[in-house]
């Protein structure tokens, strides 16, 4: 009857659990911004959870939604542990896009709303399309430090070049194309 009803997995989980599997501990390891408690809510675990019955894939599924988790791993330690390990993605930029601002990594994805002024000190980037070439420019703009030092924004413009907005508030034009040769006479100009 109970094998006819489905019932069995919910039978084998009860008798494995009193039997001394039940998940008793989680230790959780490489979260800086997500927390443990976010990680117990993707777990899904509840007083009686089998460590035997446990699906570690759908739970490390689960916990890859989590915003700031790049990748997880979750693993089984007999009797009576679970052990989640995350690496987390990296804040990168401040990206405004329209009237909001967000988080992103340094492939361009967003991370979570900007809200925590302690990412305040991060590059701002700016326009449709910034996000995800961003990361080019700013290496490019990293060659003239003195430059890179002063920027305040960067900006995209009709996701084709790129406009420099420095902390004095003068906004430098780049070209569409030779933007590498700009950015060198910008430097020399300003020695």
């Amino acid at each position: 009857g109970a094998v006819l009803g489905g019932h069995m997995p919910t039978f084998a989980q009860a008798v494995t659990a009193r039997g001394g599997f039940a998940v008793d501990d989680v230790r959780v390891a490489g979260n800086k911004q997500t927390s443990d408690i976010d990680v117990l809510e993707k777990l899904e675990l509840t007083g009686w959870t089998s460590l035997i019955g446990f699906n570690t894939d759908a739970a490390r599924e689960r916990i890859d939604t989590l915003p700031w988790v790049k990748a997880a791993s979750v693993r089984k330690i007999y009797p009576d542990v679970l052990e989640v390990t995350l690496e987390e993605r990296e804040p990168f930029a401040i990206w405004q896009h329209g009237r909001e601002l967000s988080l992103i990594d340094a492939d361009g994805r967003i991370i979570v709303p900007f809200r925590s002024e302690r990412f305040a000190t991060l590059p701002v980037v700016i326009g449709r399309g910034a996000n995800e070439r961003a990361a080019g420019f700013l290496d490019c703009l990293e060659r003239v430090p003195e430059l890179s030092a002063r920027t305040r924004a960067i900006i995209r413009v009709a996701d084709r070049r790129w406009d420099i907005r420095l902390e004095n508030g003068i906004t430098i034009r780049l070209p569409e194309n030779g933007q590498d040769a700009a950015i060198d006479e910008i430097a020399r100009l300003d020695r």
